[in-house]
């Protein structure tokens, strides 16, 4: 666990959470990586500061969507106490969590492309017949999952996440993912990314909803390069579909605890966050705080 000598609050797969006064937390993105709800033994370097970077590069470019947690990613706004920290760390308002991981899909692909051929829906979803792995959906989808605290996430049909959150706050996910997920695509497509899927996380602060913990990062989401996509097969990712693609050929079960990534499966995880960061945002990675690229 990472040592900042502030009093821990709760530890993510991939996240640790420690407490700032009465209404704030300094949030520290960790290189810590997850595959099927198994966080692995291995560390990804940077990755951390790739997502606490990326996170905040959507944060600004979408809070005239929806209000978010974040009060500065500066570390010169953190407590002393915190120590080295930078890069990967932000300090955010307090929330209380909503418990329901808010899934869009915009191909079909992962979960949704086993579903499809399984039972022909994508999230309980009627879709089109003669769809092939990848291929992009008439229209995204919003197919939310539980959040569980161990263990595997859960698909949820639209009355089972209603009955979990209420009516009104379901359709109010929905509409803001929706949203979000429309923002990033077009703007992915202009880097020239395609934004397969992603999910979004929100959280309650005084009756408002607002969106927490990451956005749109190599971890929630799936980014294929656009001029190699190709219906029918699995295109190369920007994300830990590498990662999970590797696992799978070692035949591991998904289950912990999970075997050792090799050094070259290490590095090119690496390079393939900081490129997806570098590709979004048109900036250098080494130019992030607390980076000596």
């Amino acid at each position: 666990m990472t040592d900042t000598g502030l009093p821990h609050v709760y530890s993510g797969k991939v996240r640790e959470l420690f407490e700032v006064g009465m209404d704030a937390f300094l949030m520290v993105a960790t290189d810590r990586i997850s595959v099927f709800d198994v966080v692995l033994p291995d560390l990804i370097p940077d990755k951390g500061r790739v997502l606490t970077a990326l996170s905040n590069f959507w944060f600004e470019r979408t809070s005239d969507i929806v209000a978010n947690h974040v009060i500065s990613s500066d570390p010169t706004d953190f407590p002393e106490i915190a120590g080295d920290v930078a890069g990967r760390a932000t300090l955010v308002h307090a929330a209380r969590p909503i418990r329901l991981e808010c899934v869009v899909r915009g191909h079909v692909f992962g979960h949704g492309w086993s579903e499809y051929r399984e039972q022909g829906t994508v999230g309980g979803f009627a879709v089109p017949t003669g769809l092939r792995e990848a291929e992009k959906l008439p229209q995204p989808l919003f197919t939310p999952t539980t959040k569980a605290e161990a263990g595997h996430d859960l698909p949820l049909t639209a009355a089972e996440a209603t009955e979990l959150v209420g009516a009104d706050v379901y359709d109010q996910l929905r509409d803001l993912s929706l949203q979000l997920y429309e923002r990033g695509s077009r703007h992915a497509e202009a880097c020239g990314l395609i934004l397969a899927d992603t999910k979004f996380e929100f959280g309650d602060r005084d009756g408002q909803v607002i969106v927490i913990d990451e956005m749109m990062t190599p971890d929630s989401s799936r980014y294929w390069p656009r001029d190699k996509f190709r219906p029918g097969a699995a295109p190369p990712s920007f994300d830990k579909q590498y990662v999970r693609d590797f696992m799978d050929s070692t035949g591991w079960g998904h289950e912990p605890p999970a075997p050792n990534l090799p050094a070259d499966v290490i590095a090119n995880t690496r390079a393939k966050y900081v490129e997806a960061y570098e590709l979004l945002t048109d900036r250098a990675f080494s130019d992030w705080y607390g980076n000596d690229d």
